[in-house]
């Protein structure tokens, strides 16, 4: 049987949640985007190629955008719009966090991908649960493990370089897109080799929301996880999957559904959202060479430029459901509406950042929402800079002078999670 990417109807195996593939009649186009404050389409690579300027727009002509796209979404920009919605848990349902044609079949409180889908009171216990493995000293522990993981990156990438045959390689698909997924792979006790798996995953997922990709359960990430689960469920090892399989919460052990979900979750927003950030931070490098020399001159900068680069970079455009009708900015909202939270477009914000349009490597007042805010903010935000910072530290300490091969050559995702998918650097000499 095939399925289709996109809606959150029941499969074959009797669940549903964000990844689940349902039944395909062929591929639906859209048309393209109109105007961006009427007819706006995240997914349109219009939006992928000039988000920062659309922001800028959408901001001093409507704050808050609309689409009938999606069965209805907004689009607010102003970094005081985008907090008052993300905290406002009663009218803003966190059960849809990827914007499709569908909406969620499985209802709040718990959603299909705990925590973060889960509404209050349930959010609380899903995301405790998972904090101790998160937390700073555990995720200091694979610091060493990450930055040896980067190193033999490294030397793969560069092999050809060194050995005189090229001075060109391609910065995403060579190892930027390969850190997080080792790193959760470790965390999940499956073999690196998965992580070609994880990036199909990623990519039906979170870039193409609502297309209608024809896929085999067997080829899917429910799948894969299914059976990983009861792999663990019958031979537990230390890992996260047989943690979750063997804990109970108040007495209870965590239903099937629950388990596959955050795994899902870990494996999509831990990855994606890592890469993103790592690739578009040596995007900028490539381009700036006195931030470069400023990184290699001056370590002490260099946790500050980690932060702008969360700042200016930010990958992640979370979403909400309207819950009940609502007011909002002087718009009225419908229940099942889809809204947009673009943090990247609130770090951006004049009003809520000084200079905000310009990137200041050594920024003191950095209080960026990269990471989101309020009860959803994210739970792997220490997983995140340090893979982030040991990416830079390895390749900045290997490649100190590099530049862009081919601007033309960097292609954007699109979608909820922004960066470059291909990333194409020729290594320099000198100080670039």
């Amino acid at each position: 049987m095939t399925y289709t990417i996109g809606t959150t109807d029941a499969s074959t195996n009797g669940s549903a949640h964000d990844s689940d593939i349902h039944h395909h009649h062929g591929p639906k186009p859209r048309a393209p985007v109109a105007d961006w404050a009427t007819d706006f389409d995240h997914v349109d690579p219009g939006y992928a190629a000039r988000a920062p300027e659309i922001w800028d727009e959408l901001r001093r002509e409507c704050p808050v955008a609309h689409s009938h796209r999606y069965g209805g979404t907004w689009l607010p920009v102003r970094h005081e719009d985008v907090c008052a919605i993300a905290k406002d848990v009663d009218t803003f349902s966190s059960h849809g966090v990827v914007v499709q044609d569908g909406r969620p079949e499985i209802p709040a409180p718990v959603g299909f991908a705990p925590p973060i889908t889960s509404d209050p009171p349930f959010h609380r216990t899903a995301r405790e649960f998972l904090l101790p493995a998160f937390a700073p000293k555990p995720i200091e522990a694979r610091r060493e493990a990450t930055r040896e993981t980067c190193r033999q990156l490294l030397d793969d990438l560069l092999a050809d370089v060194e050995a005189g045959r090229t001075d060109v390689v391609d910065a995403a698909l060579g190892y930027t897109q390969h850190i997080p997924v080792q790193v959760i792979a470790d965390m999940l006790g499956v073999p690196r080799s998965d992580g070609d798996r994880f990036r199909v995953f990623i990519h039906r997922i979170m870039e193409q929301p609502g297309t209608e990709v024809t896929v085999e359960y067997e080829d899917s990430i429910d799948c894969y996880l299914d059976n990983l689960i009861a792999q663990r469920a019958a031979e537990p090892q230390d890992d996260l999957i047989s943690h979750m399989t063997h804990a109970k919460i108040d007495g209870q052990h965590l239903a099937h559904e629950h388990i596959r979900g955050t795994c899902g979750l870990l494996i999509i927003a831990g990855v994606d959202t890592t890469w993103s950030a790592i690739g578009a931070s040596l995007w900028h490098l490539a381009q700036h060479p006195t931030d470069r020399l400023r990184w290699l001159d001056d370590p002490e900068v260099r946790p500050f430029a980690v932060e702008e680069f969360l700042r200016f970079y930010a990958p992640v455009t979370m979403a909400r459901l309207v819950a009940k009708d609502a007011e909002f900015a002087g718009r009225s909202m419908q229940t099942d509406d889809w809204v947009l939270l673009p943090f990247p477009a609130a770090n951006r914000d004049p009003d809520a950042f000084d200079d905000a349009g310009t990137f200041v490597i050594d920024r003191r007042r950095n209080r960026h929402v990269a990471f989101g805010l309020g009860i959803h903010r994210c739970l792997g935000s220490n997983l995140a800079r340090m893979e982030l910072t040991v990416a830079l530290e390895e390749w900045m300490a290997r490649v100190p002078h590099f530049e862009l091969a081919d601007p033309t050559g960097v292609m954007w995702s699109t979608g909820q999670i922004r960066g470059p998918r291909k990333l194409p650097v020729r290594i320099v000499d000198g100080t670039g």
